[in-house]
């Protein structure tokens, strides 16, 4: 079985939704959600917020936070999985923010670093930073993978 597959039943089982917030992603979270059977039930949606003004309008981050720490950092990975949370009724929420290239965007983060953040209901959300080598398509996918292994985390979906 597939993480997406195991993700989904899990949380059928428990009848408890999930919503994402996906930037360098764009998307990749929400169909390997879409192409699992039973996602329905449980996938609420995607808010795909590629560009700062993109997050700052659909998400309603902080302006002051993305120019402070920029758009790959666990403060607005954190921002918009709350976000994802706070403007959908889904119980959970990832975010997905990165750099997948082949062009950096000036700050000090390099290529292929990519921070996902997670955010449930009456728990503690949390940023983790990942670096992935590849290509753009490869860091994407690695990014959208890893974020459905972080909801197998945060629902204890062992």
């Amino acid at each position: 079985m597939t993480e997406p597959e195991r993700l989904i039943k899990c949380l059928a089982a428990s009848s408890k939704t999930v919503a994402a917030a996906e930037s360098c992603t764009a998307g990749l979270v929400a169909d390997l959600l879409a192409r699992t059977p039973g996602a329905s039930q449980v996938f609420w949606g995607s808010f795909v917020s590629y560009t700062a003004a993109a997050k700052i309008t659909m998400l309603g981050l902080d302006q002051g936070l993305v120019e402070r720490c920029g758009a790959v950092s666990a403060e607005t990975a954190l921002a918009m999985a709350r976000a994802a949370l706070e403007r959908s009724s889904a119980d959970m929420a990832v975010s997905v923010t990165g750099l997948a290239g082949p062009l950096g965007d000036g700050g000090s983060a390099p290529v292929g670093t990519v921070w996902i953040g997670t955010a449930a209901r009456g728990k503690e959300p949390r940023a983790r930073k990942f670096h992935y080598t590849g290509s753009r398509d490869e860091v994407r996918m690695s990014a959208a993978l890893q974020a459905v292994k972080e909801l197998l985390q945060l629902f204890d979906c062992t």
